[in-house]
């Protein structure tokens, strides 16, 4: 025992010598070579600590007004607190989200991520958030609420997760309490009582320990991974909602299901908490549908509907007597985590609970948490709501009109949805958000309401016209033009001005500063005239899929004849937009760019084709460069018309560059994605 400590001794007195030679040669290299001071405070600080995992946050963030905003700051601000290798991104596009991000200072640790998808109502999709947070080059990516308070407690947790040998999928769930009348003081270091004095974390743990489990709010689960090569599951994430039900239920399912990483619920060794809202959102009725629509989707896709995991089997990561261990009720073994070095699971020595008295009582005070017992998602998916928009045409006017009461509108079948969303998304891209979609089918409205478009349906189309020979020249191709005329006829009666765009119109800025300094009793069209000199207003040259449509009593007037003369007319509309404006073989001509309607006195003008192009103006579509070529003309938009065929003109689209949408993810293609190889087909 004498020789143990003796050795003992000296191994002690040997660290102690390597530490103050490290010290001395620090302190040399830095009064040779001079160094800053801040160089040796480092080093220093290295032999000290471990480097921990570096971790980025993502939360969608509401508007920080009133006790939302004040739960919101408090959340963030413990998020900070925790450790130094913390950062946040905020999903938001509400001026508040930035004024608060910038009160952090410059380079600080908070910042906005305003470039997902978004529904015209402003609600954020969950998968698009998820996608952006797979892209961080952090260790460690999380997506929690808002308003959750997380504890030191979750740090911890974090990195032992990051020791794991195997790409992992961490959820844990919340507690909420009715009230909490703590504070972080203002460097956002200590916790502050009601009279300013600190408080304990111990305290703050207890305090949290009493708030109920909130185990079916399924929007109040953290969700944390490592960022490895490994997908989170199996399979593309639909296109829910963020905060309207099934979203991450749906990814713990399918990744249980998928067996790619490993999943554990960490609710024990994590201390996160809300504050019970008790106040009831007034919007919560009237926008049940975003709820209706995510039960939709999480029927339609993945395993949800089929097979439902449980939480409670789920393996929990709990903690004994200072050490940590992954438990399973289903085989009723624990495994311990190891040392420092890295965790194999293929070499993890289980054991039995009998031999462990102390473990197995640990495990016995978690194993009633029960995870999703009582409140199944599967039953929810059994009988679905009809997926309706509660909005009238008029009240979806009113929301989304201009001040000037400018409307841009959009026709479309099942078939063109590909090109709807690729439009719709370059206008959100321009940041033109007053624009409205007439669904020609349920197909295709059904599909608007999922993708967050504000959609209405004519009630008074066709039932076959939305199949993918429906391009021009066919009888399908006909019916719907009719449609187009008739509905904007509908709107500007309403008091609306209506820009009429068809989805195969690439828009390279926004047209409409442009086309209303025409003003009233002026009906502006795209020229469908392909010769680059002589007039540009002969015969059936007024293209029909892009003309600017002022709300006034000559307008409406004009607009009925043109739609009187296509109702009687076996061709499409565009001929009567034509013979009813200019007059038959162009009689009603004033110059080269313009008509008089003699009836209603209606001028007709016709755009400069350099500003807007038809598809077969100078052979732009076959340039090398589109949008370069475009660019330099001055283009405000390119009509990819004059080509035969839906999936002709697609391909000719996606080819050019000129496209935003991926098909495969069901997402625009934003800044952060156009890196990475997109699907289009």
């Amino acid at each position: 025992m004498i020789t143990f400590r003796f050795h003992a001794l000296k191994l002690g007195l040997l660290l102690i010598w390597l530490c103050g030679f490290v010290l001395i040669s620090i302190s040399f290299y830095a009064t040779t070579r001079i160094l800053p001071p801040s160089y040796i405070q480092e080093q220093i600080k290295n032999l000290s600590n471990s480097v921990g995992p570096t971790v980025t946050i993502f939360a969608a963030a509401r508007p920080f007004i009133g006790s939302v905003g004040s739960k919101q700051s408090l959340a963030i601000r413990s998020w900070l607190a925790l450790s130094q290798d913390i950062s946040v991104v905020l999903f938001g596009q509400d001026p508040s989200v930035f004024t608060f991000a910038a009160s952090f200072g410059p380079g600080s640790r908070v910042s906005v991520e305003p470039d997902v998808d978004y529904t015209f109502l402003g609600t954020p999709f969950f998968h698009s958030m998820l996608a952006r947070a797979q892209t961080s080059n952090s260790d460690i990516s999380v997506l929690v609420d808002s308003e959750t308070i997380i504890l030191p407690d979750f740090i911890s947790t974090l990195s032992r997760a990051h020791k794991l040998d195997h790409d992992w999928l961490l959820i844990a769930s919340s507690r909420n309490v009715s009230s909490f009348p703590f504070q972080l003081d203002s460097d956002g270091k200590h916790w502050l009582g009601v009279n300013g004095e600190k408080i304990k974390m111990k305290k703050l743990q207890d305090f949290v320990s009493h708030g109920e489990w909130e185990l079916c709010d399924e929007n109040k689960i953290i969700l944390a991974w490592n960022n490895g090569d490994i997908p989170l599951h199996n399979g593309v994430l639909p296109p829910f909602l963020y905060g309207k039900g099934f979203h991450n239920v749906w990814v713990i399912n399918e990744a249980l299901s998928s067996n790619f990483r490993f999943v554990f619920n960490a609710s024990s060794t994590i201390s996160s908490f809300f504050v019970n809202n008790l106040d009831l959102d007034p919007t919560t009725k009237s926008r049940k549908w975003e709820n209706v629509g995510n039960s939709h989707l999480a029927a339609l896709y993945g395993s949800l509907y089929f097979h439902e995991a449980r939480y409670s089997n789920t393996i929990k990561l709990f903690k004994c007597n200072g050490r940590y261990y992954f438990g399973s009720t289903t085989t009723n073994i624990v495994y311990p985590l190891g040392s420092s070095k890295g965790i194999n699971f293929n070499d993890l020595r289980a054991f039995r609970w009998s031999k462990h008295k102390n473990v197995l009582s640990c495990f016995d005070r978690i194993r009633s948490f029960n995870g999703n017992v009582g409140c199944s998602k599967r039953n929810q998916l059994m009988s679905l709501e009809p997926l309706v928009l509660p909005y009238s045409l008029e009240l979806l006017l009113s929301m989304r009109a201009d001040k000037n009461k400018n409307i841009v509108l959009a026709v479309s079948g099942y078939s063109y949805k590909d090109m709807l969303m690729s439009w719709a998304c370059r206008l959100h891209r321009l940041q033109v958000s007053n624009f409205v979609v007439c669904a020609l089918d349920d197909e295709i409205y059904n599909f608007c309401v999922l993708q967050g478009l504000p959609v209405f349906r004519d009630r008074l189309a066709s039932s076959n016209i939305s199949y993918d020979d429906c391009h021009f020249g066919t009888n399908c191709f006909q019916r719907v033009t009719k449609v187009k005329s008739r509905v904007v006829l509908e709107i500007i009666k309403l008091g609306y001005n209506v820009l009429m765009s068809d989805v195969d119109v690439y828009w390279f800025k926004n047209p409409l500063p442009l086309l209303t300094t025409f003003g009233p009793a002026v009906f502006v069209a795209q020229s469908d005239e392909y010769k680059l000199t002589g007039p540009i207003n002969l015969p059936r040259r007024l293209n029909s899929g892009f003309y600017y449509a002022h709300s006034d009593n000559t307008t409406i007037a004009a607009l009925k004849k043109v739609v009187k003369h296509a109702s009687l007319s076996n061709l499409s509309e565009q001929p009567s937009f034509y013979d009813t404006l200019c007059g038959f073989n162009g009689s009603y001509r004033l110059d080269d760019d313009t008509c008089q309607e003699p009836e209603t006195n209606l001028t007709v003008r016709f755009l400069d084709r350099n500003f807007f192009p038809n598809g077969a103006y100078r052979d732009l579509w076959d340039s090398g460069n589109v949008s370069s070529t475009c660019m330099d003309i001055g283009c405000f938009v390119l009509h990819n018309n004059w080509i035969s065929g839906r999936q002709k003109k697609l391909e000719r689209q996606v080819l050019s560059g000129l496209w935003e949408y991926d098909t495969s993810t069901r997402m625009c293609l934003l800044n952060w994605q156009r890196l990475k190889p997109v699907s289009y087909f």
